[in-house]
């Protein structure tokens, strides 16, 4: 599997999971484009659009860093336009971009919700609607949003603000899948398992404690490289969780992405176990 010459556009990639899926796919030589708000460095957030794209060329790929808000539609096509008259089309599609707040509905303030489903559900529809017109006729081109399956059981439908924002998520790329469908181009949704060691789960989920109980990002990386590796017309309009896809491609133990071997590992929302139903490794 090669990745080599193609090209992505991905939002929010400064740090963490963004940015380690932008590495795994540049390793390959590939181009990326990142559009992401943090332009200088953040008192809590470790890197910035720039840093990120230093260590996408040092993993051997072409980047173009965008300081730009997924949120605001004229930002987005502008930054859209720029990664095709700098790489010549766009092959790949990672919607990334996101914000958090675990409050209740009286907890979250109205401006919090909004920049949450902002980011999320609208964000995610600019960035895909804004990339669509230059991914039509590539060579399986894929577009991959990254929020959770929807479970309407009710321990899932709370917090209500976050739900309803990484719900929406999930509900545009499902719709984009179908509208896209006869043009070749695949929309899934992709989570993870567990926790995933981040800057969300440090400073929101429990600091130190949170991160042993976490996998490295790269389980969300190399769960991604399968997916854009899969024939874009067969493999579409699905909720995917990293592990599975993982096991589905190979790999045959997942404890290699653990953050502390033989941890207790965090469960994520909207899912109940750390690993696949059948997986006997360790």
């Amino acid at each position: 599997m090669t990745l080599s010459g193609k090209t992505m556009f991905i939002s929010g990639a400064s740090r963490g999971i963004g940015l380690a899926i932008a590495k795994k796919f540049a390793a390959d030589g590939a181009n990326v484009a990142l559009l992401a708000k943090t332009a200088e460095p953040h008192p809590k957030l470790d890197g910035t659009v720039y840093t990120a794209a230093k260590e996408i060329e040092e993993a051997g790929g072409q980047a173009l860093p965008i300081v730009g808000d997924v949120r605001d539609p004229d930002s987005v096509t502008a930054a859209v336009a720029q990664a095709v008259e700098q790489f010549g089309a766009i092959d790949i599609c990672v919607n990334n971009a996101s914000a958090i707040n675990l409050g209740s509905i009286e907890e979250v303030p109205m401006k919090r919700f909004d920049l949450m489903n902002g980011i999320q559900i609208r964000g995610t529809y600019a960035v895909s609607q804004a990339c669509i017109p230059h991914m039509k006729g590539r060579e399986n081109p894929h577009i991959l949003t990254l929020s959770p399956p929807i479970r309407m059981e009710s321990e899932w439908l709370k917090p209500t603000a976050y739900m309803m924002a990484k719900y929406g998520m999930t509900l545009c790329a499902l719709g984009i899948a179908e509208e896209m469908r006869e043009a070749g181009i695949a929309s899934n949704t992709l989570w993870p398992r567990t926790l995933v060691a981040t800057a969300a789960v440090q400073n929101l989920l429990g600091g130190d404690e949170a991160m042993a109980k976490a996998r490295r990002p790269e389980v969300y990386s190399d769960a991604a490289y399968a997916i854009f590796n899969k024939p874009a017309r067969e493999y579409t309009g699905q909720s995917l969780l990293c592990e599975d896809v993982l096991l589905e491609s190979g790999v045959t133990d997942l404890s290699v992405y653990n953050c502390t071997p033989n941890a207790d590992l965090g469960v994520d929302l909207w899912v109940d176990t750390p690993n696949p139903p059948g997986y006997t490794g360790p």
